[in-house]
C-alpha cells in the first residue's frame, strides 16, 4: 500500500448540490461521466428538517451530459429521511460501472434528491473514487476551488 498518495488523488468531486434550505420539489445534480471512475458515490447531508419535511434521494443515469434518456439506475435510491428523524443526518449511495445500462449506452449519472412537503435543508456531492487515471483531482468540477 503506496502512502503516499494523497487521498483527493484518489477522489474527484464531480457535482454538488450546494447546502442551502430547497423548497419542496425536485433538484438534479450535473450529469458527469461515469467512465473516469471505477465507483461514484452520492454523500447527501441534511440540515434542519420542517416538522412535516421528507426526502428522497437516488442516483440517475443518462446517455449524455444533457440527461438525454434520463433514467433511475435499479437499486440506488435511499429510504425516505422523515423529518422527525432526518435532522442533520447522512446517507450515501454507492455505484460501480456495471450498476449502469451500459449496453445502451448510458454512461452519465446525476444525482436527484427531491423534497417532499416543505423547504429543508439539505446538500449533496457526488464523489468519484479510484480514478482510472491519476490525479482524480485533476476531473474535479469547475466549482472545486481549492485543492490543497
Amino acid at each position: 500500500m503506496n502512502t503516499n498518495i494523497k487521498l483527493n488523488e484518489k477522489i474527484a468531486i464531480l457535482a454538488a448540490i450546494n447546502p442551502s434550505s430547497i423548497n419542496a420539489g425536485t433538484v438534479v445534480s450535473a450529469w458527469v461521466p461515469a467512465a473516469n471512475f471505477h465507483s461514484i458515490s452520492a454523500q447527501i447531508q441534511t440540515g434542519a428538517m420542517t416538522a412535516t419535511g421528507t426526502l428522497d434521494a437516488k442516483l440517475r443515469q443518462a446517455t449524455d451530459a444533457a440527461g438525454t434518456g434520463a433514467k433511475d439506475v435499479p437499486g440506488k435510491a435511499i429510504t425516505q429521511i422523515l423529518a422527525a428523524s432526518g435532522s442533520n443526518v447522512q446517507a450515501s449511495i454507492e455505484l460501480r460501472a456495471e450498476d449502469l445500462d451500459v449496453a445502451n449506452a448510458f454512461a452519465f449519472v446525476a444525482l436527484s434528491l427531491t423534497i417532499g412537503a416543505a423547504a429543508s435543508i439539505v446538500g449533496a456531492q457526488l464523489l468519484g473514487a479510484n480514478a482510472r487515471y491519476a490525479p482524480a483531482s485533476a476531473l474535479n468540477a469547475t466549482s472545486v476551488v481549492q485543492v490543497v
